[in-house]
């Protein structure tokens, strides 16, 4: 497959660039960071240096690539930054918008500027898809970090937008929790202290980086080879989901395709007293 993956130089997103390259993918990488190391060690890399909440320097990218290549299969959307972290009522309103813009505007843009070639048809009639990450916040409250949570919550109806609104195309679209993984997202919490992100964010980030090595990297794994299942056809159908990938299960959805699509399961919804039998 051909995949554009946005966020390829380091943590997921640069573990989901090598998983994909080892397995015979071809990956071009957006990111702000300089690849040009790793794609001197990896011939089936390409990458553009770009802040993907810069509309116009991604649709450079998606020229350049179009250059190179005839079509995309597949775009990951991985990039994100947790940006300001303060309550909602006196954090900096810039940086607060900042955030936002570079989690879901730099979600919305790699979307749309490789649209074009995502929805040229298949020459072997394989479905399109994207991955868009989410979770951080996005299914519930995260005190202190507002924005990352309403940017990946906006991911999710994003998704479910783009979903129905492509029913009769051959493309799946879906959003994914990896889970909490040693990420330099980690450390940023704990470099901050629990002044600033709170007593309970500040212990759970205690928390994951005295998990063991090998939990983080199960967890990680585990995440990718979600990443790996969404691309696959084994998929084909499911669209418009947000996936847990450490709890739901995802490898044996295939089976429920119908039902899954006549319900709003893995999905974001407003639930009323009815729906816990409750009478208001």
């Amino acid at each position: 497959m051909n995949i554009v993956l946005t966020g390829s130089s380091t943590g997921i997103g640069r573990a989901l660039a090598e998983r994909l390259l080892a397995r015979g993918h071809h990956v071009w990488g957006l990111s702000r960071g300089d690849q040009a190391d790793f794609a001197a060690a990896q011939p089936n890399f390409r990458f553009s240096r770009c802040d993907v909440s810069d509309y116009s320097a991604v649709t450079a990218a998606a020229t350049a690539l179009a250059s190179s290549w005839s079509r995309v299969d597949a775009v990951v959307c991985a990039a994100g930054l947790q940006g300001e972290i303060a309550p909602a009522l006196t954090a900096d309103p810039l940086k607060w918008s900042a955030t936002v813009r570079t989690n879901l505007d730099g979600t919305y843009f790699a979307i749309r500027a490789f649209a074009p070639l995502l929805l040229a048809p298949s020459a072997d009639g394989r479905r399109k898809k994207i991955i868009c990450f989410s979770g951080g916040g996005a299914t519930k409250p995260r005190t202190n970090f507002s924005a990352y949570g309403v940017a990946k919550t906006g991911i999710v109806r994003l998704v479910e937008t783009i979903a129905d609104e492509n029913r009769s195309v051959p493309l799946d679209i879906n959003a994914l929790a990896p889970g909490a993984i040693n990420t330099r997202l980690t450390d940023e919490v704990l470099a901050l202290g629990p002044t600033v992100v709170g007593a309970a964010e500040y212990a759970a980030a205690q928390k994951q980086k005295a998990a063991t090595a090998a939990a983080s990297a199960a967890t990680l794994t585990r995440a990718l080879d979600c990443v790996e299942w969404l691309l696959s056809p084994a998929s084909d159908g499911i669209t418009g989901r947000l996936i847990a990938a450490p709890w739901d299960p995802w490898p044996t959805l295939a089976q429920h395709r119908d039902a899954l699509a006549a319900s709003d399961i893995f999905t974001l919804r407003r639930i009323i007293p009815e729906e816990r039998s409750q009478k208001w």
